[in-house]
């Protein structure tokens, strides 16, 4: 199957990938390979919500009136690649 995304998605796509080169350090991408969970790695787990939260993509899942994201579904699955790829904690 191949997926093809809207302009804004790909915007979102690259937004995400700059952020996450912007602020992904080497210690949390180590952290990250070793990370089951966001409970895996303390230190690093708190470090990385926090540059999320500073972002307000700390609960991405969640809806916007309840303090998340209100992302679609696309744009979950596109940051959850992304991290994936980059290989940001959980």
């Amino acid at each position: 199957m191949e997926l093809t995304w809207s302009d804004a998605e790909l915007a979102f796509r690259d937004e995400v990938r700059s952020f996450l080169a912007q602020h992904l350090t080497d210690e949390l991408r180590a952290a990250g390979q070793c990370m089951t969970s966001v409970y895996g790695e303390h230190e690093a787990s708190l470090a990385w919500q926090r540059i999320l939260h500073a972002k307000g993509w700390a609960a991405p899942n969640w809806p916007l009136e309840h303090g998340g994201c209100g992302w679609s579904v696309t744009q979950r699955y596109i940051f959850a690649r992304e991290r994936l790829a980059a290989g940001a904690p959980p």
